[in-house]
């Protein structure tokens, strides 16, 4: 048994360094090329501290992504369907961040796919995923499982419930991704939860259910854990690149798909609780201009409420990132509590 989990570790480990370092790799001369055909759009009515962001490039995504994709292929199990899925559900958001990417180079401001195009497309991206996932977990498929009291099937209502984690992540992350290095150590910390969620899934019966295909899984969380420390090297104040819709979207998606693998839906609620404060924020804010003309924050997502609050921006995202690490050593935790 020792052996085995020490090969396992190692495999993981080797992952992770592949990753991290063909993202190293790549990632140089791409900011170079960008910062010719790439810039990214800084908004007006931010904090006047971002003004001087003005002219780094954007869609880091590409290279981390690509990174990603690369060590799927040469360490995972392509005809695994949860690895499937994940891919399908990566790349399809990828593209369309990608457009929202384009959009907004093209025009010149931080406007690009319009929200109504984008919700109809994430959703249908999200049902067909959904479908992929229900052919290989059968009667579990439809099953939600609450702490404390265990699995609940809810039937048909699922796929509607899988969508909107699905959706919402891929959102809410792409939403904290608004500060130099924010997104990246919670993304880190979540695929870190996420990887011992699929070893105790695989062998060790540590959580709910037992699903003994889901170890090529690994390699997907290994290769974004890898992938996204590479990105974090040139996006570590001050930037040098933004990951862009094309990276936030499509990893957002990946760890909503992860969870709904993985039947820990709420676990990702409690570790990704940096992500949902951020949607929440957001959408209180929207909810309550347009119902009382008034806002709730000086400005939304709630990073930009603390900046102007007098917080720097480095001190947001470290405390963002305590934060996180809090919410997971809670998450693991609450692993035992079946």
């Amino acid at each position: 048994m020792f052996e085995l989990i020490s090969e396992q570790a190692l495999k993981m480990c080797a992952i992770i360094l592949t990753a991290f370092a063909a993202c190293c790799v790549l990632m140089p001369r791409f900011i170079v090329k960008m910062r010719t055909y790439a810039e990214q759009p800084i908004r007006d009515d931010g904090p006047q501290t971002h003004l001087k962001k003005q002219g780094t490039p954007t869609l880091g995504g590409l290279v981390l992504l690509a990174s990603l994709f690369l060590n799927v292929l040469l360490w995972g199990n392509l005809h695994n369907v949860y690895i499937q899925a994940l891919l399908i559900a990566t790349a399809g958001m990828a593209l369309l961040g990608f457009i929202d990417d384009y959009l907004k180079i093209k025009k010149k401001n931080s406007r690009g796919v319009t929200g109504k195009q984008k919700l109809f497309c994430q959703f249908s991206l999200a049902f067909f995923v959904l479908f992929w996932i229900n052919a290989a977990q059968g009667m579990q498929a439809t099953q939600v499982f609450i702490p404390f009291i265990g699995p609940w099937d809810i039937g048909f209502l699922y796929y509607i419930f899988g969508a909107v984690v699905i959706v919402g992540t891929s959102n809410a992350v792409n939403l904290t991704d608004g500060l130099d290095g924010l997104v990246s150590v919670p993304l880190i910390i979540a695929n870190l939860v996420f990887t011992v969620v699929i070893l105790g899934l695989a062998d060790y019966a540590l959580v709910y259910p037992v699903l003994p295909e889901i170890t090529p899984c690994l390699v997907f969380t290994c290769a974004t854990i890898g992938a996204t420390l590479g990105f974090l090297w040139f996006n570590a104040p001050p930037a040098k690149i933004f990951m862009g819709d094309t990276g936030s979207m499509a990893l957002g998606a990946a760890l909503g798909t992860l969870a709904v693998i993985t039947k820990h839906e709420l676990l990702l609620a409690l570790v990704g609780g940096v992500f949902v404060a951020e949607a929440v924020s957001d959408i209180l804010q929207v909810g309550s201009y347009k119902l009382r003309k008034k806002r709730i924050f000086k400005m939304a997502p709630i990073h930009h409420h603390f900046e102007k609050s007098g917080w720097a921006e480095t001190c947001v995202v470290v405390r963002f990132w305590i934060i996180s690490v809090i919410l997971a050593c809670i998450g693991l935790a609450c692993l035992q509590w079946r």
